[in-house]
C-alpha cells in the first residue's frame, strides 16, 4: 500500500534559546532513544508548514515559541519506501512544559550550539545548526 503524499512533505523546528548570551539547541531523542534529533512530523491538514512544526515541538519536545515564518532551510531523508523532504524553521522557545505528548518515550536535553552539532548525525542538520548560528549572531 502507497503511503498518501503528504507523508512525504513534512516540516520540523531548531528550538534554541539565548542563556547568558550563549545560543543553545534543544534536541530530542528517537524513539527508540537511539539518535539526537529535532522534533519534525508531517505537515498536518489544515496547517501551513511552520504551524505545524511548531505543532511538532509541543508534542515531541514540550516547547512553545515563536516559529519562523520562513524556513531556515529543507533537507530531504529516505523514509517509508519513499525520500521525504523536511522544511526546518526556527523556533524561539518560549515555555517548557513538565509534562508533554511524547515525554514517555522521549528525552529532551539543550546542547551548546558546538555540542549540537557534536552529537547529531544528520549532515544537513548540522549545516541548519550553523546557519542558525549565523543568522542569530547578525
Amino acid at each position: 500500500m502507497k503511503n498518501p503524499d503528504n507523508y512525504y512533505l513534512q516540516s520540523g523546528v531548531i528550538p534554541f534559546r539565548i542563556n547568558e548570551e550563549r545560543l543553545e539547541i534543544l534536541l530530542i531523542t528517537s524513539r527508540k532513544k537511539k539518535n539526537w534529533i529535532i522534533p519534525k512530523g508531517i505537515i498536518e491538514s489544515g496547517m501551513k508548514p511552520y504551524e505545524s512544526a511548531a505543532l511538532e515541538a509541543l508534542e515531541e519536545a514540550g516547547v512553545i515559541g515563536q516559529v519562523s515564518k520562513e524556513p531556515l532551510g529543507k533537507y530531504k531523508v529516505k523514509k517509508w519506501e519513499g525520500v521525504c523532504e523536511v522544511l526546518v524553521y526556527q523556533l524561539k522557545v518560549e515555555k517548557e512544559t513538565q509534562q508533554w505528548l511524547e515525554d514517555s518515550f522521549r528525552d529532551r536535553k539543550w546542547f551548546s550550539a558546538e555540542g549540537a552539532k557534536e552529537v547529531v548525525a544528520r549532515k544537513k542538520i548540522i549545516k541548519l545548526i550553523s546557519k542558525l548560528e549565523k543568522t542569530i549572531n547578525q
